[in-house]
C-alpha cells in the first residue's frame, strides 16, 4: 500500500512532514494525492473562481483527504484579504477569528482626545494573546487575523515566525497550533480597519469550507464502504447482497447526499451576500456536522474490525470527519444561529428563496 502523499512535480512531500509550499507555489499547479483510493488530481482553482467552483475543489480535496490547507487557503484567507485589499501571500494560508487579543497602538498620538492610546499616528498596532488551533499555522505563509480593538474590528496578517508556537494537532493529526503574541508589532501595512460584517463573512466562510470538507469526506467513506461490501464475502455470497447491509448503504448514501446539497445551496447566497447567507450556512454546517456522527458509525460498522486499523484508508475519512464536525462550530452551535436566523426573517422566504 502506498502512502499517502502530496505530488506536485517537485519531490514528493510526506504527508507527516506536512511542508505544502509547493503545493501552492504554482497557481495552475496540480497536487496529486497518492493512496489506494484516490490516485488523482485536485486542481487549485483560479483566484476569481466563483464560490461554488471553490466549494467543489475543496469537497474534492476532503475527499482524497489532501494534508494541506486547501479549503482555509481557498475560501477563507485569500477572498478575505481581497475584500479588504490587503495583497494575498503566494503559497498556503491560514486563519483565526480571536476576539480576546489585547489590541493598541504601538505609536500613541500625542493630542488625542479621551482615553491614552485610544488613537495612533498610524494604524501599527501592539498585539497580545494567544491564537488557538490555528489550521495549518506551522506551514501557512502567513495567518490572517480576525480581531477586535479598541478602534473597532481590525483584520492583519502575521507570520508564523513572527509568534511563539506551540504545536498541536486535531484527530486526524492534522496541524492545529497555537501562536502566542507578547507585543508583537504589526505594521500598518499589513493592517485593515474593518467592519462588523467582515468578521461575520469570516465565520460564514470558514464554517462552510469545513461542510464542503465534511461533504468530500462522506462521500470517500461511501466510496471505501461500497467496495467494501462489494468485495467481503459472508455466508457464500457478497456482505453488499444482504439487505439489512444494502438499508445501511442506502443511510449512509442519504446522509452524504444530504451534506451535498446543503453545502451547494448556499454557495450562491454566500457570493452575493444575499440577506439568506446566514440561514442557508448555517443550515449546512448544522447538516454536516449531524451527519458525520452518522456516515462514520455506518462506514466503521460495515467495514468491521478492517476499517479501524491504519492499513486501511477509511482511517483518513473518519478521523477527518469526528475532528472536522466540531472545528468551526459543531451542530448544536449552528443550530442556535439558524434559530436566531429564522427568528430575524420569514422562514417560507428562506426556505424557497432562489439560490
Amino acid at each position: 500500500m502506498s502512502t499517502h502523499t502530496i505530488d506536485t512535480g517537485a519531490p514528493v512531500i510526506p504527508a507527516d512532514t506536512y511542508d505544502t509550499t509547493t503545493f501552492y507555489a504554482d497557481p495552475d499547479a496540480i497536487a496529486v494525492v497518492t493512496n489506494t483510493t484516490a490516485p488523482d488530481a485536485v486542481a487549485l482553482p483560479a483566484p476569481d473562481a466563483s464560490t461554488a467552483e471553490l466549494l467543489a475543489a475543496a469537497r474534492e480535496a476532503g475527499r482524497r483527504a489532501v494534508p494541506a490547507p486547501f479549503a482555509e487557503t481557498a475560501l477563507v484567507a485569500r477572498p478575505l484579504l481581497r475584500r479588504v485589499g490587503l495583497p494575498v501571500p503566494d503559497g498556503p494560508l491560514s486563519y483565526a477569528v480571536a476576539p480576546d487579543l489585547t489590541i493598541r497602538y504601538a505609536r500613541p498620538s500625542a493630542s488625542a482626545v479621551g482615553s491614552a492610546g485610544c488613537s495612533g499616528d498610524d494604524d501599527t498596532l501592539l498585539v497580545t494573546g494567544t491564537l488557538r488551533r490555528v489550521p495549518w499555522a506551522r506551514t501557512a505563509r502567513a495567518v490572517v487575523v480576525l480581531a477586535t480593538a479598541p478602534f473597532g474590528p481590525v483584520l492583519f496578517t502575521l507570520t508564523p515566525d513572527q509568534a511563539v508556537l506551540t504545536p498541536g494537532g486535531n484527530l486526524a493529526e492534522e496541524p492545529r497550533d497555537n501562536l502566542y503574541l507578547d507585543a508583537l508589532e504589526i505594521p500598518a501595512a499589513q493592517v485593515r480597519r474593518t467592519l462588523p460584517q467582515v468578521l461575520e463573512e469570516a465565520g460564514l466562510r470558514a464554517a462552510l469550507a469545513r461542510s464542503a470538507l465534511i461533504a468530500g469526506a462522506g462521500e470517500s467513506c461511501v466510496e471505501l464502504t461500497v467496495a467494501h461490501t462489494v468485495a467481503r464475502t459472508q455466508f457464500g455470497r457478497p456482505l453488499s447482497r444482504f439487505q439489512a447491509v444494502k438499508q445501511e448503504q442506502a443511510r449512509l448514501i442519504e446522509e452524504v447526499a444530504l451534506v451535498r446539497a446543503a453545502v451547494q445551496a448556499a454557495a450562491t447566497p454566500l457570493d452575493t451576500g444575499a440577506p439568506v447567507t446566514r440561514f442557508a450556512v448555517a443550515a449546512a454546517k448544522t447538516q454536516a456536522s449531524a451527519s458525520a456522527a452518522e456516515i462514520t458509525r455506518i462506514a466503521h460498522q460495515l467495514h468491521g474490525a478492517i476499517g479501524i486499523t491504519r492499513l486501511h484508508p477509511l482511517h483518513l475519512a473518519t478521523t477527518r470527519l469526528w475532528s472536522w464536525r466540531d472545528e468551526d462550530g459543531d451542530e448544536t452551535y449552528w443550530a442556535r444561529h439558524l434559530a436566531r436566523s429564522v427568528e430575524a426573517t420569514a422562514l417560507w422566504s428562506a426556505l424557497t428563496a432562489e439560490p
